[in-house]
C-alpha cells in the first residue's frame, strides 16, 4: 500500500503528513487507516515528546474522499451489522494521543480535515488556510470534533454559526475568532510548527503527557459519549435522500436543493 499518510520523526518530534495531493489530501479509507495508525504509533514512541500533523501542498485536508466514500456504489452483499457505539477510529486516536499535538494548516481545511485540525491542541495556520465544517452541505453531522472541540475554543455561538452554515473562513478570520493561534506566511510555516514542537519537546515527558491530560479534563471532558453519538446519526443522515442530493451537487457542481427526506 502506498504511502498516503507519512510518518518521520526527528529531535523528538513526529511529523504526520497526509499525502494524497492529487485530491487535496482528501481520506478514503485506506488514508483513514494509516493515519490511525501513525497517530498510534507517535503517541506509543517514547523517544516522540510533540506530534506535528500537516499535509502535502496545496492543501492540509479536504475531508472525506467524496468520490470513493460518499458515492461509493453499495455492495451488491450486504455487509455484517456495524457494532454500535463505537466513534470515528482516527479521531480517537488523535484524541486519545497522549503527546501534545500541532496542526499546522497548510491550505483547505474543510470537513474531516477542519476536525483533524480541532482534535490538535495548537493550530498554527498558513496565510493560505480555509476552514469550513462542511457536513451540513453534505446533509450530515460533523464528528466529534466539532460537537466536542470547536464550541470550547470559539464558543457555543460561533461554532453554531459555523456547523449551520458551512460557511468557509479564511486564516484571519480563523485567527480572529481564535480558532488559530497565528497565521504566518506560508513558506514559514513548518519551520514555525518544528520551532514550537522543539520548544515542547525538551519539557519532561511524564510532565508533558499529564498536562495534556489536565487540559483535556479540564477544557473538553470525554470525547467518546459525543463521538459514539455522533458516528451512529451519521450513519442513519446518510440513507437519507437529501445526502444523496448533497453528494450528488458536488459531483456535477451544481446548486443542492434539499427536500427534508
Amino acid at each position: 500500500m502506498s504511502d498516503l499518510v507519512t510518518l518521520s520523526v526527528e529531535d523528538h518530534v513526529a511529523l504526520i503528513t497526509l499525502n494524497r495531493p492529487e485530491v487535496r489530501n482528501a481520506l478514503n479509507f485506506p488514508a483513514y487507516d494509516q493515519l490511525e495508525r501513525h497517530l498510534k504509533t507517535a503517541s506509543a514512541d517514547p523517544e516522540v515528546r510533540c506530534v506535528i500533523v500537516t499535509g502535502t501542498d496545496p492543501a492540509f485536508c479536504s475531508g472525506d474522499d467524496v468520490r470513493e466514500i460518499m458515492a461509493a456504489p453499495k455492495p451488491a452483499v450486504a455487509p455484517p451489522p456495524v457494532v454500535k457505539h463505537k466513534p470515528t477510529p482516527a479521531a480517537m486516536a488523535a484524541l486519545d494521543c497522549e503527546k501534545p499535538m500541532i496542526a499546522a494548516i497548510n491550505g483547505a481545511a474543510i470537513g474531516w480535515g477542519m476536525e483533524l485540525a480541532l482534535f490538535a491542541d495548537i493550530r498554527i495556520a498558513s496565510e493560505k488556510a480555509r476552514f469550513a465544517e462542511m457536513f451540513i452541505k453534505r446533509g450530515l453531522i460533523c464528528d466529534v470534533g466539532g460537537f466536542y472541540r470547536l464550541p470550547a475554543i470559539v464558543g457555543p455561538a460561533k461554532a453554531a454559526e459555523l456547523l449551520f452554515s458551512g460557511d468557509i473562513i479564511d486564516a484571519a478570520e480563523a485567527l480572529r475568532i481564535g480558532l488559530v493561534s497565528e497565521v504566518v506566511a506560508h513558506e514559514a510555516l513548518l519551520d514555525r510548527a518544528r520551532a514550537m514542537a522543539a520548544r515542547i519537546a525538551v519539557n519532561p515527558p511524564l510532565a508533558l503527557r499529564y498536562m495534556k491530560e489536565g487540559l483535556r479534563r479540564t477544557a473538553y471532558g470525554d470525547p467518546h459519549e459525543i463521538g459514539s453519538w455522533a458516528i451512529e446519526t451519521i450513519r442513519l443522515l446518510m440513507k437519507t435522500e437529501d445526502h444523496r442530493e448533497g453528494v450528488a451537487s458536488f459531483l456535477e457542481k451544481r446548486a443542492p436543493v434539499f427536500s427534508g427526506r
